[in-house]
């Protein structure tokens, strides 16, 4: 079912404040996993805003949604999602990754409210996330979860070990997606260790794949919702990004993987991000 005008227009909205603050947050960190934060950012939004089923005042409610950020670098486009869906208060990310604050680079599930699952040792997430989908069917409640996985990091060879298992225990209540900006932190996931074919691999593991444009809403809530109703197995949706998505410099640059942001340059990338969404 498409989007209505309503819906995209919030959606739009969302995200350019989302990407807003991923960037001033950057800023005030000193630095930040900035470019796969940016790329990762419709995925959040569309979740959190349309599809999850979640209540940020009572985070620990046990029939919620879940959602494991498997590419934990990009807490710093997770954490101000959650703040500005009510979680808590976005003042309190000026000091994101600072001493003593909770915020560290990679969101700890113990000390943010909202987070279900400390990430950040890449290819864990899909396994943590296994096993929630799991004990869901166990319990016999109809709470998903979702799961967001970064391409580089499926180098890991856990990812694959739960992507097995996933099929082979039909997890349909589990819906994942690869983040797939091509970039990792040592250059292109191709030259580093190439995952091409990489559509045929999940579908070798018994994943039902949708490859898409991880930028599109009406093509990401098209993937959700065919998820949502395919009963045969686990569903993949494969979301070709763009790193550094809205800020014209940093896109598909593999040197933002991870920056900071001088006065200039703060000032550039929210310019940047006003051309995008037609701010100006």
């Amino acid at each position: 079912m498409a989007l209505t005008k309503e819906e995209l227009t919030l959606l739009a909205d969302k995200a350019y404040q989302a990407r807003r603050d991923v960037v001033d947050i950057t800023g005030w960190s000193g630095g930040a996993h900035i470019g796969g934060g940016l790329s990762v950012v419709d995925m959040l939004i569309i979740l959190y805003y349309k599809y999850m089923k979640v209540d940020p005042k009572n985070p620990d409610w046990e029939d919620r949604d879940r959602l494991i950020l498997s590419k934990g670098h990009a807490g710093v486009a997770y954490a101000p999602v959650l703040a500005r869906k009510g979680y808590f208060d976005f003042e309190l990310l000026k000091g994101f990754n600072k001493f003593k604050s909770p915020f560290g680079m990679h969101l700890d599930g113990n000390k943010v409210r909202g987070v279900d699952a400390s990430t950040g040792s890449l290819g864990h997430g899909l396994p943590i996330a296994v096993g929630m989908a799991l004990g869901a069917r166990l319990q016999k409640k109809s709470w998903r979860t979702y799961c967001i996985l970064g391409d580089g990091e499926c180098n890991e060879g856990s990812v694959w070990e739960a992507a097995m298992a996933a099929a082979h225990f039909k997890l349909t209540n589990l819906v994942t997606f690869v983040d797939r900006n091509k970039l990792m932190i040592d250059g292109a996931t191709e030259e580093i260790m190439n995952l091409e074919p990489f559509a045929d691999k999940w579908k070798a593991f018994g994943f039902i794949v949708k490859e898409i444009d991880g930028h599109d809403f009406n093509a990401l809530a098209d993937a959700i919702e065919y998820a949502h109703a395919e009963k045969s197995g686990p569903v993949l949706i494969l979301a070709n990004t763009a790193k550094g998505k809205g800020v014209e410099f940093m896109e598909n640059q593999v040197k933002w993987h991870y920056g900071g942001l001088d006065s200039e340059l703060l000032e550039s990338a929210r310019n940047s991000l006003d051309k995008a969404y037609g701010r100006v």
